[in-house]
């Protein structure tokens, strides 16, 4: 094998080879409430997380009455999709994927009132923008093997976490966390006894929500194993997310 062959094979077996850009629209005139999912990656690439949290989002758009659009680009965060859209959402986002202009878009987006949603890695993008940590919550540090864990339902009070029992299992990569906004509002939070690897220690949250600068962020850190965006626990919880980010 010719050592670009061989890079080639690496790259995409380990997650970083990158597809064309592209923006997809699922909508229709009757709906009133609209999210743009952007999945672009500068690091790892979670390919199944990503197939299927999209394909999630696209179904609960279709029988929640709400638009869909995805692109894997933040050039597509233009002034004229962003004032068409309720919800901006960062599903297994990585690195640096906002250039400054972008970044300003956003700013405004959230303090225009609009939404944020976080899933999985969206903790582990934008390590040198000081502002969308605070977004989002917090920042990944590192994670353990992927394991089964119970999490413990800290408010079941919020439209995301009333379906959940107080304790329950799933089997997830666990994200330890550093530089908590310590105005984050916890929803779940993950039991470092019942597992091995965990660094935040009594207080780690792996589900939260936060007003921010006029918006509304949601973050889960669920959601690495495509098989999680099946399971009807994670579904509800994101749907009630979104519902949340959205103000509905």
């Amino acid at each position: 094998m010719s050592i670009k062959i061989f890079l080639i094979s690496f790259l995409v077996s380990a997650g970083f080879f990158q597809q064309k850009t592209f923006i997809h629209k699922y909508v229709s005139d009757k709906n009133t409430f609209s999210v743009m999912v952007l999945t672009e990656t500068k690091g790892y690439v979670h390919h199944e997380a990503i197939k299927e949290g999209v394909k999630l989002i696209k179904r609960l758009g279709k029988k929640n009455q709400f638009n869909v659009t995805h692109t894997n680009s933040s050039e597509y965060l233009s002034e004229k999709e962003l004032k068409k859209t309720d919800v901006l959402i960062f599903l297994c986002t990585t690195l640096d994927v906002l250039d400054d202009n972008e970044q300003e878009r956003m700013k405004n987006f959230i303090r225009n009132g609009k939404g944020f949603v976080g899933i999985h890695s969206a903790t582990d993008t934008e390590y040198n923008w000081g502002w969308y940590g605070k977004l989002v919550g917090a920042y990944f540090l590192d994670h353990p093997e992927i394991q089964e864990a119970k999490i413990e339902t800290i408010n079941k009070e919020h439209i995301s976490t009333r379906h959940l029992d107080d304790i329950w299992e799933i089997e997830d990569e666990w994200y330890n966390f550093k530089d908590f906004n310590p105005n984050i509002k916890e929803l779940l939070n993950l039991d470092e006894k019942s597992y091995s690897g965990g660094k935040n220690g009594e207080y780690h949250p792996i589900t939260w929500y936060h007003e921010f600068e006029g918006g509304r962020s949601f973050y889960t850190a669920l959601g690495h194993k495509g098989e999680t965006y099946k399971d009807k626990r994670f579904i509800k919880l994101l749907l009630g997310g979104i519902l949340y980010a959205g103000k509905n």
